[in-house]
């Protein structure tokens, strides 16, 4: 593997395990005060958009990170949308 490759997967996993903890953290206490819908909207289709890309440049490094980031914002995405409603 090329050694540019190394430096896209070290930024990959980088990038996409600082986001771990705050996922963690929403799923546990489904509080979604703190998160802003059209910034979590806006940052979803944005990493789809990665991902596109990704694929279409055949970029495993950015497929890989943009894949599972992806999962883990569409789902506190859709938890923004079911818990976010005003009690």
């Amino acid at each position: 593997m090329p050694w540019i490759d190394w430096i896209g997967y070290l930024a990959a996993c980088l990038t996409t395990l600082s986001f771990v903890p705050q996922a963690l953290h929403t799923f546990r206490t489904r509080d979604v005060r703190g998160i802003s819908l059209g910034m979590y909207s806006a940052f979803t289709l944005g990493v789809a958009l990665w991902l596109a890309y990704g694929v279409a440049l055949r970029a495993w490094p950015i497929v890989v990170a943009n894949a599972v980031t992806l999962c883990l914002a569409a789902a506190i995405l859709a938890m923004k949308l079911r818990y976010g409603r005003s009690r």
